[in-house]
């Protein structure tokens, strides 16, 4: 069998991505799914930029477990653009476009 490479190789995970995911080594493909059926379980996504969960729309809402992963997030770009989510706090949002910048912030 074929080494896994690219996205479909495992990463190690940072402490707390491995305790919501519950495993320390995962594919980035299987990162993102398990973020996204989180984050659809607990209904965390809304329409409107820190709006209420209403599960649809774009921005995934910050709850008590999210909070850790996405405050891990300080990154840039290739195109120059900073995701900065240091300062977050519970309640508030992400665009669903930054998650790529959540994932690899929360991964060694």
């Amino acid at each position: 069998m074929a080494e896994a490479k690219g996205l479909m190789k495992p990463v190690k995970l940072k402490n707390e991505l491995a305790q919501l995911l519950g495993a320390t080594e995962l594919p980035r493909t299987e990162i993102t799914k398990k973020l996204w059926d989180y984050v659809k379980a607990n209904k965390l996504q809304t329409k409107s930029e820190n709006g209420k969960p209403e599960n649809a729309g774009k921005f995934i809402v910050a709850d008590a477990k999210l909070l850790p992963i996405f405050k891990n997030t300080k990154s840039k770009s290739k195109s120059g653009k900073v995701t900065d989510l240091t300062q977050m706090k519970e309640g508030q949002t992400i665009n669903m476009m930054q998650m790529a910048a959540v994932v690899g912030a929360n991964i060694e």
